[in-house]
């Protein structure tokens, strides 16, 4: 059977007139990778340029002016004014971009062919003035796929040098902090640190709590109580916020630097330095707000405090973050476990009694353990204020030992003797009733043997 074909002419007039008629939905878009003041006027001005252009063009009309500000073009994540020019564009509102240069549009040859190519898929094409490109012409990915691998090398070459230059700088021992978001700490007019005073304060205070027995959660909890502001003037402290604040050696005025690294400029992963590049120590770098003595003790403590809830089976180490201060300072005698509370609930009186009981006592259901009984909370309190008033009357004699400990050559000892004695120089008076903070200042545990016999053990 013989083709039977027709043929159906051109309309041409059609094609003309839509040729006529059709404007392309135009968009600009603006990068300046920095927030430094000459970027910023080149950022005002490539917005004025794009807005002038567009309107004025006789083909275009202006579909937008996406501008990010101060951001690095490495990547697209954090582009929000970029993201959003996008996804414009899956949403049919725009027919063309255009921009200076494909290293404001993207300096990582992936992202920027990756988009180039979604947005081509579309029929929307990229507009790059500096390279002359208009990605829908058919050399347009060849050229753009050079041109773009040569801008990500250039990325990686900045990105060195910066590196290389901050690494001569901590060579020389110049400290660079960013102030606004250190607690403590201001800077003067030649860009040194200097003491905010009001803001030391809170310092000094997180460092006495914690050397007076408290955690990091009980610690935040009372700043929150107290309406204490942080370096943003928010009162929403966490634990994560403390532990910063007791770990961070710049507070005895030193300064570790290069804790982090940058793994890929790419992507600007960093990751904690244990040892892949060099880190400076530098002493005396700026002026102290904690004591360097005061500073290494609260580290001690840290470490004391831990090894003391692994010896006696604590699974929180920041023991005495809890609502009860006894918690994790009750150890048997028997076994050397901790003790946990309950509560006991009389159903004919109405009365709920809580007591302390050995964790080991029963390991498993149905097990008996320990041999150890439990002990009433009101008699551990009322040990501890016995035992306190028996050293205060005799605290001659204890002020003697604790005054030779004073001197030790291990910084720990020598610290928390001195604390000490100054409040046992200055407490004459004797307890009434049980003192939470007076506890976790001086007690580092209660060892109970039986139900008789309670023996409180301070912390010097």
């Amino acid at each position: 059977m013989e083709k039977d074909i027709t043929f159906i002419p051109a309309n041409r007039s059609n094609l003309a007139h839509k040729l006529e008629t059709d404007k392309k939905r135009m968009a600009a878009y603006c990068r300046v990778s920095t927030d430094q003041e000459d970027q910023l006027s080149s950022y005002e001005a490539q917005v004025t340029y794009y807005t002038k252009f567009i309107n004025s063009h006789p083909d275009y009309d202006m579909a937008g002016i996406f501008a990010d500000e101060g951001i690095t073009g490495t990547n697209t994540k954090k582009r929000e004014q970029f993201n959003r020019m996008i996804k414009d564009c899956k949403a049919g509102k725009i027919d063309m971009i255009i921009t200076k240069s494909i290293s404001r549009f993207a300096r990582n040859t992936l992202d920027c062919l990756n988009y180039v190519r979604t947005l081509k898929d579309l029929g929307i094409g990229v507009l790059f003035e500096k390279e002359n490109i208009n990605t829908l012409d058919s050399q347009g990915e060849v050229l753009l796929t050079i041109l773009s691998s040569l801008a990500q090398d250039e990325s990686r070459s900045i990105s060195e040098n910066a590196t290389w230059g901050i690494r001569r700088r901590f060579e020389q021992g110049k400290v660079h902090v960013n102030h606004k978001k250190f607690l403590g700490y201001d800077k003067d007019e030649q860009g040194n640190l200097v003491i905010d005073k009001k803001q030391a304060v809170t310092v000094r205070r997180i460092y006495d709590e914690y050397l007076n027995g408290k955690g990091y959660r009980r610690i935040a909890k009372e700043l929150e109580e107290d309406k204490v502001p942080k370096w943003n003037d928010l009162y929403n402290w966490h634990p994560s916020n403390i532990q910063q604040i007791l770990t961070n050696e710049k507070y005895k005025g030193d300064a570790l630097l290069q804790k982090t690294y940058t793994v890929d400029f790419l992507n600007k992963k960093r990751a904690v330095n244990d040892g892949e590049v060099p880190k400076y120590y530098v002493k005396h770098s700026h002026p102290a707000i904690i004591e360097s003595d005061v500073w290494e003790a609260v580290q001690l403590e840290t470490i004391r405090r831990k090894e003391f809830a692994e010896r006696h089976g604590i699974t929180k180490v920041d023991y005495s973050s809890d609502k009860n201060v006894l918690s994790g300072k009750v150890i048997c005698g028997i076994c050397g476990k901790a003790y946990r509370r309950k509560s006991w609930y009389n159903r004919k009186t109405g009365e709920t009694r809580h007591i302390w009981q050995c964790s080991g006592k029963y390991p498993e259901k149905g097990v008996v353990g320990c041999e150890s009984k439990h002990v009433d909370e009101e008699d551990l309190k009322q040990a501890f204020v016995d035992r306190y008033n028996e050293v205060v009357e005799n605290k001659e004699e204890y002020l003697e030992r604790w005054e030779r400990i004073g001197e030790s050559d291990y910084v720990w000892e020598r610290v928390m003797g001195k604390r000490v004695i100054e409040h046992f120089r200055r407490s004459r008076e004797m307890l009434e009733g049980f003192d939470a903070d007076l506890f976790l200042r001086v007690t580092e545990k209660m060892v109970v043997i039986n139900t008789d016999n309670v023996d409180m053990v301070l912390l010097i």
